[in-house]
Formats: C-alpha cells, structure tokens, sequence
C-alpha cells in the first residue's frame, strides 16, 4: 500500500492506493470511508478491491486535522450535498482516471456517510457506485437524477435505512437507471466494515457480518465488472 497526495483544487490532501497484481491499465475505485475515518478496516477494504483487479484510492476526508472538527465539517458537507468533501472524491476521481495505469473508467463505493457521499456524487461522472448502508439525509430521490448504474448492500436491521431499498428502486426503475439493490434480511449497520469495539452494538443493529460482506462484495464486483469492464 503505498499513501499519496491528492490535489484537490483547494489543496491537497493524503489517500491510500492499492495497486493490482500485473499490468494494467485497470478501471478505478474510488473508495469513501465511513465516519471512523481511513484506518486499518478502510485499508483492508481497499487491498481487497486491488486484489479483484481494481486501482483503489481511499481519499482521506479527515486529512486536515482536528478530527473533531474534519467530522463536523465531513458530516456537514453531506447534508449540504456540496462542499470540500464531495470535491475531495471528485479529485480522487480525476487522480485516478488520469494515472497512465487507469482506463480511465472510474467507480466510487462508500460506507455509512461514505455511502451518502457514493449516492451524492453518482451522476458526477462515475461509471458505477456501490453505497453500502448510505447515511443520508432529506431523503434518496433527489440525488437519483443523471446518476449511473448502482449497487446497494443494505441490512434490515439498521435503523438508518429503514425504506432505503423501496425508494431506491421505485427512483431508479422511474429513471430506467441499471441496480442491483439487495436487502440483508439478519443484519444491521456497518456489516462489511470490521471495527473494534463494534462487538457489543450488534443489540442495536450494528457490527459485522462476514457472510453479508462477503456476498455484498460478489455481487458489487459483478456489477463492477458488468460496467467497468
């Protein structure tokens, strides 16, 4: 895993980019972390993504410092729909389609607020986007127009995404948009993220899952590889 250093328009901040096994160019992903920020789970996520063939870059939206103050800023951003956070991810975009080893077709998958921010940023020129458990707020319709073909994993015990699975797919066959929207039916929030200390909340719809994420991530690289291939 190697850190680099994205320009981001504003200035720069860091993200982790894993790079395939072989010779490329491979399609992109960009990847959103959740609100525990670029960590070892993240990074894991990221080497996974590599290893099915995917240049992965995980921007760090807490990059600036004062993590108290990055997370008002980060979650601000997300229920404003706009701001430095969305323009992070879309210069992580712009870093990979430009790389010589990049085909220059680029996905974006999130988690939790990353997920939001995956849903926000879909029509902005991504080929697929694969939110996982989106938090979002005011509601999905708004952010379905121009947007590209998605793949959502979501867990009927989370609180966040109670309807989450109707209204996506009632918005997205309205707009004849391609998905795969699927709905974990024993499982909550955060099931393909392994976080220590989640253990304990799985009482309240939290924690991981390892047969939910590992059927998630099959069917979101069925469907990667459907649309970036």
């Amino acid at each position: 895993m190697t850190d680099v250093s994205i320009a981001t328009g504003h200035d720069s901040i860091t993200a982790a980019l894993e790079v395939p096994a072989g010779v490329g160019p491979w399609p992109g992903v960009v990847i959103v972390h959740d609100a525990f920020g670029l960590g070892r789970d993240q990074r894991d996520i990221t080497r996974r993504v590599a290893d099915h063939g995917y240049l992965a870059l995980s921007p760090d939206l807490y990059a600036r410092g004062g993590r108290a103050k990055c997370v008002r800023a980060v979650f601000g951003d997300l229920m404003r729909r706009r701001g430095r956070t969305v323009d992070d991810i879309l210069a992580a975009r712009d870093h990979l389609a430009g790389r010589d080893d990049c085909t220059g077709k680029v996905a974006v998958a999130g988690f939790c607020l990353g997920g939001g921010f995956a849903l926000i940023v879909a029509p902005e020129g991504f080929a697929a986007a694969a939110p996982f458990y989106p938090t979002l707020t005011g509601g999905i319709g708004g952010v379905l127009d121009g947007t590209c073909p998605i793949v959502a994993s979501l867990g009927r015990r989370d609180p966040v995404n109670i309807g989450t699975e109707r209204k996506l797919r009632e918005g997205l066959d309205r707009r004849g948009i391609p998905y795969d929207v699927h709905t974990y039916p024993h499982v909550g929030h955060s099931f393909a993220n392994q976080i220590p200390g989640l253990g304990v909340a799985k009482i309240v719809g939290l924690g991981y899952d390892a047969h939910a994420a590992d059927d998630s991530w099959r069917r979101v690289f069925a469907f990667f590889d459907t649309h970036l291939r």
